[in-house]
């Protein structure tokens, strides 16, 4: 099973744009305004003495607090998101929703998203008793406009930032519209402490913050937070958070299993038995949708995938129903959609040519797909490509990755009815990813892509020729180095684009060649998952109140704190 670690989210694994050029949150004014602090209708609860603790399987820490400083403890387990806070907050798992104020009352982008005006929160403290103000705001865009090491988000992209007033304005080198919501998730920092500090090696050992908690003590193995007694907004219940982290992801699955942790997120296989069977009254999993899909990258420039014809038929015999509840045990929904787009997210996007048009298994198509190409079988009923050479490929993906290897071996056994050779290979984690899947050395392998509140991530992960490099450089992104110049000016179109018709013109063209093209293989959706015990607390994201990504490592943290009640049981 993949061991998740969310440095790669923070640096824009989940990479979430808003529809809207100009987005103020809900009208709601109870639902938008954490600072109310009625929790209920009989009145102001009372704050638990009861811990809650959050599980991750990221083994013992160093003492680093640093809420933005690549590989720091605060990052890894999470507790960065309970005592820094964001912009505003953002829901994941309904993306095309407006942003909820937050720590900005405001930000107002202009026509073409190359510039935002942003507006600071009144009455905000900072947990030293310092007041909160736009200069904060500007001060935290500036040290990542100055430090490459923590500017994953807007790489090279900052212009111009300035403060007015309670407002910052703060303008991009170019268009922004798809990575909107990257600016709403950045993490606030206090000027008046980090000003005389490296942002990027300090190890912030006091944790000045505007969140829910403050820090209370730090060990390798568990550290302890406490409200924030002075918090702006909704005052927390939860008495103590405390994070511990385990050696690895069945480590965490015991402790959430046993009650030792009681919020956390790792794929749990046969999750039904394994954790929600224990304490049915108490335990639960939920998953939410968004735009992340799972891609089987095909290396574009390698045989047998240089031959569309072979990465059609491979795509027309790939059981994804059976790989999302064999390897996915139903968590990872499967993808339907012959544009690779996960539904019901993506409806509002599908191209009219692609409506209602579904991905099957239909190995007589796949075959005469093959035959229309040249392709053969010898006497063994294997399959030759057009020059005679017999078909083989190796499917790659690390070892313990339990749920991608599963569907590896389903994708093999969808080959061999085409007649192909295919076999599994499980390399070490460091191999796959430092020296196969981003160096092109590879035939076909799962990866994630980002999420986002539009597809533009999706089809750019995959197809986006802005970030190929040939075979043997390091790949961001476009592991299977595919190349057409219309779709990669389609998605530079999209993403400059400063209305939906503009946006869903260019979206056609990269659908289009998704779909002709099959430059990979989009297997299943990967919704945001969390696993949960309500024994001590509720209020937690639910399936049917999906209100946040119920993850606790993230910026939705603060959000989820401020609605979470002590539990009657």
């Amino acid at each position: 099973m993949r061991k998740h670690k969310l440095a790669g989210i923070v640096a824009g694994v989940a990479t979430i744009a808003l529809l809207a050029t100009a987005c103020s949150g809900s009208d709601d004014p109870k639902g938008s305004d954490p600072s109310s602090t009625d929790k209920s209708s009989g009145g102001a609860a009372q704050v638990s003495d009861k811990v809650l603790t959050i599980g991750m399987p990221n083994g013992p820490q160093k003492e680093n607090n640093n809420p933005i400083g690549p590989n720091s403890s605060a990052l890894s387990l999470g507790y960065a998101f309970a005592v820094y806070e964001s912009l505003m907050q953002v829901n994941e798992i309904k993306p095309t929703d407006p942003p909820t104020p937050w720590l900005a009352q405001s930000v107002e982008w202009n026509a073409d998203s190359t510039q935002a005006v942003i507006t600071a929160r009144d009455g905000v403290k900072w947990s030293d008793g310092t007041p909160f103000t736009a200069d904060d705001i500007a001060f935290s865009l500036e040290i990542r406009r100055d430090h490459d090491e923590i500017n994953a988000d807007f790489p090279g992209q900052y212009k111009d930032i300035k403060v007015d007033g309670n407002k910052v304005t703060v303008t991009f080198t170019d268009g922004q519209f798809v990575n909107q919501a990257k600016l709403y998730k950045l993490l606030i920092l206090p000027k008046h402490v980090w000003e005389s500090q490296d942002p990027v090696n300090w190890s912030d050992p006091k944790m000045v913050g505007t969140g829910p908690f403050v820090l209370k003590s730090f060990t390798a193995q568990s550290v302890t937070l406490t409200p924030n007694a002075s918090y702006w907004g909704t005052k927390p219940l939860v008495g103590q958070l405390r994070y511990d982290t385990f050696n690895d992801n069945a480590g965490l699955t015991t402790a959430l299993t046993t009650g030792e942790a009681q919020w956390g997120w790792t794929f749990i296989p046969d999750y039904e038995n394994v954790f929600i069977a224990q304490d049915k009254d108490h335990f639960h999993q939920v998953a939410g949708g968004g735009f992340g899909v799972d891609v089987l990258f095909l290396n574009n420039e390698k045989a047998p995938f240089d031959n569309v014809a072979f990465r059609k038929a491979l795509n027309l015999v790939v059981d994804r129903a059976d790989i999302s509840t064999t390897a996915g045990y139903g968590v990872w929904p499967q993808i339907k959609s012959v544009t690779g787009l996960p539904q019901p997210s993506g409806d509002a996007f599908i191209s009219p040519d692609y409506q209602g048009k579904e991905l099957s298994v239909d190995l007589d198509a796949a075959k005469q797909v093959l035959t229309d190409a040249g392709y053969t079988w010898d006497s063994g009923n294997k399959l030759l490509d057009p020059s005679g050479k017999k078909v083989s490929f190796t499917l790659t993906n690390p070892a313990g990755w339990t749920d991608y290897i599963d569907a590896l071996n389903i994708v093999k056994e969808g080959a061999q009815s085409l007649g192909a050779e295919a076999k599994v290979e499980t390399p070490p984690v460091d191999t796959w990813q430092n020296q196969q899947i981003n160096m092109g050395d590879f035939d076909a392998s799962l990866h994630w892509t980002d999420g986002g509140s539009t597809p533009w991530n999706m089809y750019s992960n995959i197809m986006d020729g802005a970030s190929y490099v040939k075979a043997g450089e390091s790949a961001n992104w476009n592991f299977g180095r595919y190349k057409n110049d219309d779709v990669t000016k389609a998605l530079a179109d999209f993403k400059s684009g400063t209305n939906d018709a503009d946006r869903q013109a260019a979206l056609d063209i990269v659908q289009k060649h998704f779909v002709e093209d099959v430059p990979g293989l989009v297997i299943w959706s990967r919704p945001a998952v969390a696993q949960y015990s309500t024994k001590n607390y509720t209020g937690f994201p639910t399936d049917e109140d999906p209100y946040a990504n119920p993850q606790p490592t993230g910026p939705q943290a603060a959000l989820i704190l401020s609605k979470l009640t002590p539990s009657d049981s």
